[in-house]
């Protein structure tokens, strides 16, 4: 099995081998990606993770007191014996 440490040499020889053009242009590229998908997503009607968790919890407690009234209607509903 090869170790760690030399696998962490080995690539950062390799990133030291790389003319900075290349590094400058693939950063460039890199940043210029990330704003158009953030402008992208942007435009999309989505939620955000803590808003649908929140809906999510709501829905919950609805549920909840739904089955809760159903269950009191059936009692409600019994004929008196």
């Amino acid at each position: 099995m090869l170790d760690p440490k030399k696998l962490e040499e080995i690539a950062k020889q390799i990133t030291d081998a790389v003319p900075p053009e290349v590094k400058n242009l693939a950063e460039g590229a890199e940043a210029k990606v990330k704003q158009v998908l953030q402008s992208q997503l942007s435009r999309l009607d989505f939620v955000s993770r803590e808003e649908f968790d929140i809906q999510n919890q709501v829905l919950i407690r609805t549920r909840e007191k739904l089955q809760a009234l159903e269950a009191r209607i059936s009692e409600l509903e019994k004929p008196n014996s």
